[in-house]
């Protein structure tokens, strides 16, 4: 009977725990993974909003791209061409040129003058009748910008012609090319969005 229990108590004595020095080891591991799983969600967290406002500077700045472009496609001659300012006559659905009166689905559309300008925080668009060169209304249509270099035109100036660039002198374009900069909200650099689109009335003359 002894015997026995000197062996189970004698069991029992080898079956050490961890010694301090390894539950210290282990709480210090313990410690740096928490803080490193902690610091990245909080720069997970404060990036949150920048990312929002990038992607929304984004989606405004598409979103005004494809409204221009689109009125862009229903022109048919250009008039003014250069980086920062456009005029060209398109058909639009209107009773009278800057007018708020939109026609009937009969009645077919009218012709105007539409004039897109830029400098280096938005751009405007102001719609008037044919050959006038003053009067309507200017509209701010896209904010936020760094650049006032936003079109570029096919046939261009530069060595190859189809490539967009400068207005080739004597020729009116056929195409406008559009590209808006808008600040990061990271705060290095800028966010470019390009697009363009063929007058679809404008016929190519040299």
């Amino acid at each position: 009977m002894r015997t026995r229990l000197r062996s189970r108590l004698g069991r029992i004595d080898d079956e050490t725990g961890m010694t301090l020095i390894e539950l210290l080891v282990a709480m210090s591991m313990g410690i740096i993974v928490v803080g490193g799983a902690t610091t990245m969600l909080i720069s997970a967290v404060r990036a949150q909003p920048q990312q929002q406002k990038q992607a929304e500077s984004i989606s405004t700045a598409r979103f005004e791209l494809e409204r221009m472009t689109r009125e862009i496609r229903n022109g048919t001659s250009v008039t003014v061409a250069n980086p920062s300012n456009v005029s060209f006559v398109a058909r639009v659905r209107r009773t009278t040129c800057g007018g708020s009166v939109p026609t009937s689905a009969s009645a077919p559309s009218i012709q105007c003058q539409i004039v897109y300008g830029c400098t280096t925080t938005s751009c405007t668009r102001i719609e008037r009748a044919v050959g006038s060169t003053s009067g309507g209304t200017p509209t701010t249509i896209v904010s936020g910008i760094d650049s006032s270099s936003v079109f570029c035109f096919v046939p261009s100036a530069n060595t190859d012609p189809t490539v967009c660039g400068p207005a080739k002198g004597g020729t009116s374009p056929t195409y406008i090319g559009l590209t808006l900069s808008v600040p990061n909200p990271r705060g290095s650099g800028h966010l470019t969005i390009s697009d363009g689109a063929s007058l679809r009335g404008a016929t190519l003359s040299s």
